[in-house]
């Protein structure tokens, strides 16, 4: 395999080679037996190239499954005795997804350089958390680097398994309601124009209700292209209105005060929370630094405001448990009451992770009991959608028949 390779020499000067190896991790070995440092690796010999701009890279290309799996192998390496470059180094062999291949290539090059392993990681910001790279340095500093991944990988496998099911629940109801959105755009193009020639022919007096889905139809039945482009512009504006920090805070101020999905959200966040301080403070960091790092967990919300809260609260002498206690609107007062037990007999961490337990079982119960709750209101919204359209297009029907009577 080829490499464009961008070397720099000991002088300083950077210099663009061409080089055969056969892999990443071959070039990086050969560089340093050379004494020149690998500056830029790109597969391939040359040929055209998009420029930068146009490289969008939308993801890392590693999913959180992946990153779970290498964490709980990479933990099971270390604690069988295996050196930390020999892990990486079979977890790179092992590998299917080319982009982990990668990263792993470069963490394991870094490693064998002398960089600390949390350093080598914080290179993969983008691919590797907060949460993720600070466990990993309160390990190495401990020397107990495969039980603080350990942590990680549970942590990070509570977390997924969580977001999966809540997710796995909001499938359902989603696809019913654009089947409905579609289904009804179909019907309006294609059916009611039928009907409304049947109206016009007859000479039929058109209620307002009548005379609105007519008009809506001839619009989208002379405007087919236009119409589909519309509700594809909608339906992606939505998408990213809702992952923006204005839709998103909209989103959760609606959802809180809804019921059933507000007790959902709330038990969500302290779960959250409460299992980021607890892997953080059992790990060994340092309090301060683990409620920095949860607030990212949590994120820029009104929950997230809380914990941001705590830190200022707490770098001033006072209790962890009183913040969280000043919010049951946020948080359930059992968190609050909980680290307050751990604040008194001296285990924290341990109290925040029977927290976490509590309410990730409970929201996993929740969500099998969702769908239950969802399909009346969808039923009872289909039925209304429904019996609004059947009473416009039935209604001048019925009024025929009366006058011909």
């Amino acid at each position: 395999m080829k490499f464009r390779v961008t070397v720099r020499k000991e002088d300083g000067v950077e210099e663009k080679r061409s080089i055969e190896a056969a892999s990443r991790f071959e070039v990086y070995s050969n560089a340093e037996k050379e004494g020149v440092t690998v500056v830029q690796v790109e597969e391939g010999s040359g040929g055209f190239t998009l420029p930068k701009w146009a490289n969008i890279k939308l993801s890392s290309g590693i999913n959180q499954e992946q990153k779970i799996t290498f964490t709980k192998n990479l933990s099971a390496m270390l604690k069988a005795g295996l050196t930390l470059s020999r892990a990486l180094s079979v977890i790179e062999r092992q590998s299917a997804n080319k982009f982990l291949k990668e990263v792993v290539v470069d963490l394991e090059s870094e490693v064998k350089k002398g960089t600390a392993f949390n350093e080598a990681l914080a290179k993969h910001s983008s691919i590797f958390s907060k949460l993720f790279i600070a466990m990993t340095r309160a390990g190495e500093e401990s020397g107990t680097l495969a039980d603080a991944l350990g942590v990680v990988a549970r942590q990070m496998d509570r977390s997924y398994t969580l977001q999966k099911k809540i997710k796995g629940a909001m499938i359902y109801p989603t696809i019913i309601m654009v089947a409905v959105i579609v289904i009804g755009v179909l019907m309006l193009i294609y059916v009611v124009p039928t009907l409304s020639a049947t109206f016009v022919s007859l000479r039929v007096e058109l209620p307002s209700s009548t005379k609105a889905v007519i008009a809506a139809s001839d619009f989208m039945a002379s405007h087919v292209i236009l119409t589909f482009g519309i509700l594809g512009a909608f339906l992606a504006g939505m998408f990213f209105l809702l992952r923006s920090k204005p839709g998103s805070a909209a989103l959760l101020y609606v959802s809180l005060h809804v019921p059933v999905i507000g007790d959902l959200v709330r038990e969500t966040m302290s779960a959250r929370a409460a299992r980021a301080l607890s892997s953080l403070l059992s790990s060994g960091v340092e309090m301060l630094s683990a409620i920095a790092i949860a607030e990212e967990v949590v994120g820029d919300n009104i929950f997230g405001k809380v914990v941001h809260e705590a830190q200022d609260k707490v770098r001033k002498g006072e209790a962890l448990s009183t913040v969280f206690a000043a919010h049951p609107k946020l948080y359930p007062v059992l968190v609050g009451d909980m680290i307050a037990v751990g604040e008194e007999t001296g285990n924290v961490s341990s109290m925040l992770g029977q927290v976490a337990e509590y309410y990730e079982t409970d929201v996993e119960d929740r969500t099998k009991d969702l769908s239950t709750i969802i399909e009346p209101l969808l039923m009872l919204f289909i039925g209304s959608v429904v019996g609004l359209f059947a009473i416009s297009m039935i209604s001048p029907i019925y009024s025929l028949s009366s006058s011909i009577n």
